[in-house]
């Protein structure tokens, strides 16, 4: 009942600053180009019999900026999203995400609208802190803001920033070096990238979020493949996430609209993707085509089930699903 209670304040929260709510489509070309992002794969059967292979989307981010290009400048998406491999307290293979896009502002207004959102969901759901398995935050706090490299150096004592360069190339030796100073395991076939989301899980998402809410922002642009570089810092993007008790509940960005650039970096992520896990994911090319004539924007993903765990004390997503999926007998 809270859950619904929940997104009812938050539906209701966006159509008073006149969002308008979009559907996307969730069979889509392409489920979304990150590397570790594994998809749900189907086929579709055309009446002369014809085959087309089709993704569940991992994101209605693609068909969102579509909308963006055609002139809507306020987009709210509530949809139901499929991630393969993705199963344990926080991940269920299909979870719901809210997405919202603001064409014309810049990432900052969606930080602001992170403080709302937090608010109302403790409020609506009766609670003065957000919890989630012994951790607690004051959704009501002012958040704490610090970047990926200050985040570094105070929990890891590395310093991010001098293994990147200003063309956004990384140095696997130079942050190897680091982590091996840590006394951290360095395999020979890490890359800077697994070297990166090692410390980042491992000593740094542990502390975020504590006693009040967490917004870790300036991301490496090599781990940012849909936000446009910081106008300060060529070696960050305009990216943010946002913690509480621990718990990643949003994924947001600056947009990049270089269509050019946006295949550059799809590409390369998948390459990555046929590295580790031997397969890749096409390129939706009506969306590089969208991008060309997208405005300005910013947009966000946040995790639904998650917030509604953390604003009910469930210890597991499973608790605050309707109908979780279900497992076979022998799983």
């Amino acid at each position: 009942m809270a859950r619904n209670r929940i997104q009812a304040a938050l539906r209701a929260h966006f159509y008073a600053q006149d969002f308008v709510e979009v559907e996307a489509a969730c069979l889509q070309v392409s489920p979304g180009n990150e590397a570790h992002l594994s998809a749900f794969a189907t086929e579709a059967i055309q009446p002369d019999g014809g085959r087309e292979k089709l993704y569940l989307h991992t994101s209605p981010e693609f068909a969102c900026k579509k909308l963006l290009a055609a002139g809507e400048p306020k987009i709210l998406s509530i949809a139901k999203v499929f991630r393969n491999r993705e199963r344990g307290p926080l991940h269920h293979p299909e979870f719901t995400m809210v997405e919202w896009y603001r064409a014309g502002e810049g990432y900052e207004t969606l930080m602001r609208d992170c403080a709302d959102l937090l608010a109302l969901a403790a409020g609506t759901a009766g609670v003065t802190r957000l919890a989630y398995r012994g951790r607690e935050a004051d959704p009501f706090a002012e958040f704490e803001r610090l970047t990926v490299a200050e985040a570094f150096m105070r929990h890891a004592d590395i310093d991010l920033l001098a293994t990147l360069s200003d063309d956004g190339q990384t140095d696997r030796d130079r942050l190897a070096a680091a982590v091996a100073a840590r006394g951290l395991r360095v395999a020979s076939d890490d890359s800077w990238a697994d070297l990166y989301s090692r410390i980042l899980v491992g000593l740094i998402e542990p502390h975020l979020g504590d006693g009040r809410p967490t917004i870790l922002c300036e991301y490496p642009v090599s781990e940012a493949a849909l936000a446009r570089p910081s106008p300060y810092d060529p070696r960050v993007a305009e990216r943010f996430e946002l913690y509480a008790c621990g718990v990643e509940l949003a994924n947001a960005f600056g947009e990049l609209t270089n269509p050019a650039e946006q295949r550059r970096r799809f590409e390369a992520e998948m390459d990555e993707k046929a590295r580790v896990y031997g397969e890749r994911y096409p390129i939706d090319e009506d969306f590089l085509d969208a991008l060309a004539i997208m405005p300005e924007a910013s947009g966000i993903a946040l995790g639904f089930d998650r917030l509604v765990m953390l604003a009910t004390g469930a210890p597991r997503i499973d608790e605050v699903v309707w109908t979780p999926v279900a497992r076979s007998t022998a799983s």
